[in-house]
């Protein structure tokens, strides 16, 4: 503060006390294989995708990517690659966690799916109400630390923590998940993209985690 940094990889996406600091606007197994990247345009079936959503992501995710709790992650809007990618790293468990067996039985083409469906969704953004909270996270992620050696988000995030196919986009995602992520890197209990965030979040004070996650969860 795979799916879904190479200085900050992976913040996601990247827990629960951060989640009052902001208010929505409207709303180690072998590394394997991603799916390969898509064209949105119709190289997907987004109708097999809707079903897939509506018969359980929607419970945690939302129909639209907005998740139904701070503690899941935000998807709409986030790369496709990148969801397909934490998909398969879910499925052959790579990463832990209570997706492994909602992931267990997709195909290779239902991950890029359901990649595409959300990343076609409008993300959304948190109005901060703990402006001086959210500066030192501002400040964080522009400019780091260079006391303690923690790197700036930005560097791999982006300016406007847009991310990358590879790297999570981070603005507007839910700031009580990623200050949880934050924690799982630190300890290693985030069992996937760990090698670089763990040496990021490790450096990480407390506030500094939670500052930068508030910062984040504003970002539009």
């Amino acid at each position: 503060m795979k799916a879904i940094l190479t200085s900050f990889a992976a913040m996601l996406l990247l827990a629960a006390s951060a989640a009052n600091a902001a208010e929505p606007k409207g709303k180690a197994a072998a590394p394997v294989s991603a799916p390969a990247a898509v064209d949105s345009k119709g190289s997907v079936d987004l109708k097999r995708a809707e079903q897939i959503v509506s018969g359980r992501c929607f419970l945690c995710h939302g129909t639209e990517g907005e998740s139904a709790s701070p503690i899941f992650p935000r998807l709409a809007g986030q790369h496709p690659e990148y969801i397909a990618k934490q998909l398969a790293d879910f499925q052959s468990g790579r990463r832990k966690g209570t997706m492994n067996d909602q992931a267990k039985e997709l195909t290779e083409d239902e991950m890029r799916a359901l990649g595409v469906f959300f990343g076609q969704k409008k993300p959304l953004a948190y109005t901060v109400r703990e402006e001086d909270l959210a500066a030192v996270g501002r400040y964080i992620y522009h400019k780091g630390n260079l006391f303690s050696g923690v790197a700036a988000c930005s560097s791999c995030h982006g300016p406007k923590g847009d991310g990358t196919i590879q790297l999570p986009r981070l603005a507007g995602q839910h700031a009580a998940y990623l200050e949880g992520q934050l924690k799982e890197f630190n300890k290693r209990e985030r069992t996937n993209d760990n090698a670089v965030m763990h040496a990021i979040a490790s450096k990480l004070t407390d506030l500094e985690a939670h500052a930068v996650s508030v910062y984040i969860s504003g970002m539009k």
